[in-house]
């Protein structure tokens, strides 16, 4: 992705935000996996960075969205409660268990 410009931000704004919206209830993505399916495997942080100003571009489900190892948002925390409304369950370690809830994008 190149660097400056409106647009191309916009663009990518766009794309993460419609990556997101596809990710059912009751499963969750990681960062990378959005970002891999932006077509960018390297940028997750920057699709953190999307999601932590998603309220402004609308309605998306910012809450299916994890760490790769399952951890959720530091400082988050409706996020488990959110999750849990779905029907996701953490393991012990607080974590979700991304081999089960973890969303098989199949249809991409």
């Amino acid at each position: 992705m190149e660097r400056g410009g409106r647009h191309v931000q916009q663009e990518w704004i766009d794309l993460v935000l419609a990556i997101v919206a596809e990710v059912p209830k009751g499963k969750v993505a990681s960062y990378s996996q959005v970002a891999r399916l932006a077509g960018y495997p390297r940028y997750a942080r920057q699709v953190g960075w999307v999601l932590r100003r998603a309220e402004s571009f609308g309605q998306f489900p910012c809450h299916r969205i994890v760490h790769a190892d399952g951890r959720l948002v530091e400082g988050w925390q409706e996020q488990r409660a959110l999750l849990e409304e779905e029907g996701v369950r953490f393991r012990l370690t607080d974590r979700v268990d991304m081999a089960y809830y973890q969303w098989k994008e199949g249809n991409r």
